[in-house]
């Protein structure tokens, strides 16, 4: 796109902020083209824009990592963190976005907008809790579920699997915007506050789960791109491949961190508790 050459890769890794404005941004775009292109179901049609937009930011970066076991595996993971981060920043920066249009929107047009997203709005994390002790297994199979997809997805269409990412960001987005909205307008509260509250709540898990979903598509971009120019039984191969199980290792500790995270947030944050109750109240 026309937009990379603008910035360079360095000018990304060094300003956080621009990939967060840059996921805000493409997100706008991918919704308002997704509005007048299929104006009868564009949620998902929107996540895929703004996949597309993306792919070209998130390759500029990848391009540049220079990963080796030559200097060592701490060396050799840092050469990840820059792509990471961007991935982290697009996922916020659409994350915001997509809460905005939430509150934004009334209640009527976030349904019929965002009707795939709002789908999801009864699952463990939102609806009605089960409070056995299988709650910690029940939300961990689920995410490793999504975990293991990314990084499939990522072996097969590299920074393709964004797609993956910016799903998560809708879904997050769009729940927790409609919830504050609806809760807001129960009490007469200020939605913005209500907002604030509930990302105390929840950001903390939000972000470790993101994590460990960005950390697997990480590691199978990485593999894609190496086995794409290298021969599949070369040494730079099995380097990457060990590198990045690595990687992948670590995203599944973040994953188990973030279930963990997750269900002392479900069990122990009252507010939380009462903010949902007021959304989900007839």
């Amino acid at each position: 796109m026309v937009l990379e050459q603008l910035y360079g890769s360095d000018f990304l890794v060094r300003h956080p902020i621009v990939g967060f404005l840059l996921g805000f941004g493409y997100t706008i775009v991918g919704v308002a083209l997704s509005m007048l292109l299929f104006p009868d179901d564009p949620a998902l049609i929107a996540v895929g824009i703004t996949a597309i937009l993306t792919i070209p930011t998130l390759s500029l970066v990848a391009n540049k990592e220079q990963t080796s076991l030559e200097n060592g595996l701490l060396p050799a993971l840092r050469e990840h963190l820059p792509l990471t981060k961007l991935y982290v920043a697009l996922f916020f920066g659409s994350f915001a976005a997509f809460a905005v249009f939430a509150l934004a929107l009334p209640s009527l047009a976030t349904n019929i907008l965002f009707k795939q997203q709002l789908s999801v709005l009864f699952g463990k994390a939102f609806g009605p809790i089960d409070w056995s002790n299988s709650l910690f297994f029940d939300i961990f199979i689920n995410n490793i579920k999504v975990f293991l997809l990314c990084f499939i997805l990522a072996l097969m269409a590299g920074n393709g699997a964004v797609l993956m990412i910016l799903w998560q960001s809708s879904v997050w987005g769009t729940i927790f915007g409609n919830i504050a909205k609806v809760s807001a307008l129960k009490i007469a509260a200020n939605p913005l506050i209500i907002i604030v509250l509930i990302l105390i709540a929840v950001l903390p898990h939000v972000f470790l789960e993101i994590l460990s979903y960005i950390l697997s598509v990480v590691a199978g971009t990485s593999i894609s791109s190496k086995i794409a120019s290298q021969s599949l039984l070369s040494e730079e191969t099995s380097n990457a491949l060990m590198l990045n199980l690595v990687v992948l290792g670590i995203g599944f500790i973040v994953l188990l961190l973030a279930a963990f995270v997750e269900v002392l947030v479900l069990k122990n944050v009252t507010l939380y508790h009462t903010i949902s109750q007021f959304a989900f109240k007839p």
